[in-house]
């Protein structure tokens, strides 16, 4: 069995993050192993605000041991870091033991906002993860801030965006535009190899509860390249993944719901 690991925070809503990610493994039929950088809270006296805590760095220093010197990942994924040290210890771990097979998801906003977390840091996943990612998969806001650039809102501006990214070390760029281009009859994404553009549509899903959606995209990219597909082949995998996930998403309060990621066994049953 193929292993896969995610560095990421832990949602305690349990609908993304690294929660996301072992419920994504597991449909893959993976082995998941989680490295925690923060723990995500939220609180429903205050319309479901967000908490951020990170863990101290020697902990998530002893957690990246585990799996890579005790275990070894066929495939890695980062997601929400949270703090320098979590960036640095997370390429230190990647260099070291060559990790080919690495998606790095750029998590620079909570849903529901468009203000970056820490500007710095956004920085610093640039300078030190980005080069070694084999995907990147950022959404448009964070497309724009890899990119230097205002948030891309067309197909232009998102192969501009690419364009941007690859040059900056980045193997393969998937920008994560869904449904929200201007006048989007379709969810539109785009990969980018250096050479090629590939637009990679999907229904448009009518819903509100998306909740942990690009965390899953990305785990299950990272799940397919550990099973031997090509990265073209895992992202448009992945898409057929989330479509159905999100086809059967639903409210798990009044204010936040999650895809349903055992989703896409029905139609191969």
């Amino acid at each position: 069995m193929k292993k896969v690991a995610t560095i990421a925070g832990s949602d305690a809503s349990g609908g993304a993050g690294l929660e996301a990610d072992l419920k994504t493994f597991a449909e893959y039929g993976v082995y998941g192993m989680a490295a925690v950088t923060l723990i995500a809270t939220m609180d429903s006296s205050r319309e479901w605000a967000h908490s951020v805590f990170p863990l101290d760095s020697s902990v998530l220093e002893h957690q990246l041991s585990t799996i890579f010197d005790g275990v070894g990942p066929d495939a890695v994924k980062t997601g929400m870091l949270g703090s320098a040290e979590a960036v640095s210890l997370s390429a230190r771990f990647i260099r070291a033991h060559k990790t080919e097979l690495y998606v790095l998801d750029p998590v620079m906003v909570c849903k529901g906002t468009n203000e970056a977390l820490d500007p710095g840091l956004n920085a610093l996943i640039a300078e030190q993860l980005l080069p070694l990612s084999l995907v990147v998969t950022p959404n448009l806001f964070e497309a724009g801030q890899l990119a230097g650039m205002p948030t891309p809102a067309s197909l232009e501006e998102m192969k501009e965006a690419a364009r941007r990214i690859h040059a900056m070390g980045a193997k393969h760029v998937f920008i994560k535009g869904g449904g929200k281009l201007a006048h989007a009859t379709a969810a539109i994404d785009l990969f980018y190899d250096g050479r090629d553009f590939n637009q990679v549509e999907g229904a448009l899903i009518d819903t509100r509860w998306t909740h942990g959606a690009g965390c899953t995209t990305a785990a299950a990219i990272t799940a397919g390249l550990a099973q031997g597909l090509e990265p073209y082949e895992a992202v448009s995998r992945a898409k057929k993944f989330i479509t159905l996930s999100l086809r059967e998403s639903f409210a798990l309060n009044a204010w936040v719901g999650p895809g349903n990621p055992s989703a896409w066994r029905k139609p191969f049953n």
